[in-house]
């Protein structure tokens, strides 16, 4: 399997060692709900996460909780209850979330609090091997310029960095560039004991603690958003690298930003989406299949357009699926040969979708295998000649059971298809505020005059069910309907 290195620039072939990956991502400050950027991040590390289990490897995977911040802080003071009570507050959230959407949980999710004595002793390494020192105040510092490859990340120059680095009043930095480890108490501030006085972590130092604490180092893949590679995972890089002993990872993995009409998310903007807020109109299948559509390292364009193309997408899905089984459900097969074509064709979709996965986790290209895969069924359906053969009924398995291989690696298409779009033709209900005591009594007009042969009344009824976007089928049962 080939992943994008941030750390190269390149793609790289990625190997297990001993068969065992281990992965840290960086989880959520916890001060308020997910959005959508959060839902990203986590779902694409849950595909990969689940395809490399699928592959046969022991994971580990850690996602840690920023449980201490100013902003945890701020949160506090403005709900009027502790920062501990705010942190719990929305890790219990996150995992509300995260159920919905299918994401898996962490094998270790450590909380920053928790890991204090840690961070201390790891702090005190490295003022031992000077690449950090403590001020007259209390707090301590890491000297950025005691560290040779700093920006190797991020690609950033040290010198062209200079330019825009300043002291802030009350810091006592040595040096600009050089970044917080501990942070001496505040009043009306979480704090804990340390050789430095009363203080709290600095965000940069719980991370790299963490790593060492629950693997082996250097780890496999250390992941998170775009925006995390300057300056956090450099600086994580930085610390954990400074005294020689070990790499921090080995492959640096980033999903790309989640931007809302083409613009930068932001709650100055009012473009600003939580996962819960989507989740009043959409299926949370539709979120996490809409959000697999583009490459992980692609900018992901967001609007509710694009959310409602994505629903028409895994209807499709769905729908084919289940014709495909309804015709499985009959009982007489033919011995009509089928083309060879057919077969070879579902041969080349099968491996393209393994090529597409093992491929930088190209999920946009292996969705595209299952409609590609799902069109050659709707060809061998439509050709009366071949439909009922028992080499077609062989490919109909073939590709269920390529659905039933593939579904749990993106946890979607798992359901069955009535009861998906059942649950689709509720959500649509909902969100487009349809009466459907107004439809079903339209309908009942339609019925009746169909039965009294009034064709042209039916159609006129079928033109206004269509004008508020129902669209109807008339079926051996009965009419049926559902919305465009």
């Amino acid at each position: 399997m080939r992943l994008y290195n941030t750390l190269s620039r390149t793609k790289e072939e990625f190997f297990p060692t001993n068969n065992k990956v281990n992965i840290y991502t960086c989880g959520i400050t916890v001060y308020d709900l997910c959005h959508i950027g959060h839902a990203r991040s986590a779902i694409v590390f849950d595909i990969l996460v689940r395809y490399f289990r699928h592959k046969g490897y022991d994971v580990t995977f850690i996602r840690n909780f920023t449980d201490v911040d100013d902003k945890i802080v701020r949160r506090a003071n403005e709900e009027g209850i502790s920062p501990e009570e705010v942190a719990d507050k929305y890790i219990r959230a996150f995992h509300e979330d995260m159920s919905t959407l299918k994401v898996l949980p962490a094998d270790i999710e450590p909380k920053c609090t928790e890991h204090i004595a840690e961070m201390v002793t790891f702090i005190e390494k490295l003022i031992k091997a000077d690449k950090a020192y403590s001020s007259p105040c209390g707090d301590v510092y890491f000297r950025v310029r005691s560290f040779a490859d700093y920006g190797k990340l991020s690609g950033r120059n040290i010198e062209d960095m200079i330019a825009g680095a300043r002291i802030e009043i009350g810091e006592e930095k040595e040096d600009p560039l050089d970044f917080t480890l501990w942070k001496s108490t505040k009043p009306n501030e979480p704090f804990w004991e340390s050789p430095w006085g009363k203080g709290r972590p600095g965000w940069h130092i719980e991370c790299s603690a963490m790593c060492e604490k629950y693997v082996p180092l250097p780890l496999d893949i250390h992941g998170g958003g775009q925006d995390l590679i300057f300056p956090h995972h450099e600086n994580e890089i930085a610390q954990s690298e400074a005294c020689g002993e070990n790499l921090l990872a080995r492959f640096w993995v980033h999903n790309g930003f989640v931007q809302i009409n083409s613009e930068k998310m932001s709650k100055s903007l009012g473009n600003f989406f939580t996962i819960r807020d989507i989740l009043k109109s959409f299926l949370p299948e539709v979120l996490r299949y809409f959000l697999l559509t583009i490459h992980y390292r692609s900018p992901l364009d967001f609007s509710f357009d694009a959310l409602e193309d994505a629903e028409k997408g895994i209807r499709r899905i769905y729908t084919a699926i289940g014709s495909i089984e309804e015709r499985l459900a009959q009982d007489s097969w033919t011995d009509t040969a089928i083309p060879e074509e057919f077969e070879q064709e579902l041969d080349q979709i099968e491996n393209n979708f393994t090529i597409a996965m093992e491929d930088d986790l190209n999920t946009a290209n292996a969705l595209g295998q299952i409609f590609t895969m799902l069109r050659l069924a709707g060809r061998l359906d439509e050709n009366k000649k071949l439909q009922k053969s028992k080499f077609a009924k062989e490919i109909f398995e073939r590709i269920l059971t390529n659905m039933k291989n593939w579904s749990p690696l993106f946890a979607i298409f798992e359901t069955t298809p009535q009861d998906f779009l059942t649950s689709l033709k509720d959500s649509k209900i909902l969100r487009k505020n349809i009466n459907t005591e107004e439809i079903e009594q339209i309908l009942a007009k339609r019925a009746t005059a169909r039965i009294e042969k009034d064709f042209a009344q039916s159609d006129a009824l079928r033109d206004v069910l269509l004008g508020k976007e129902i669209i109807v089928k008339d079926t051996a049962n009965g009419q049926t309907w559902d919305i465009v």
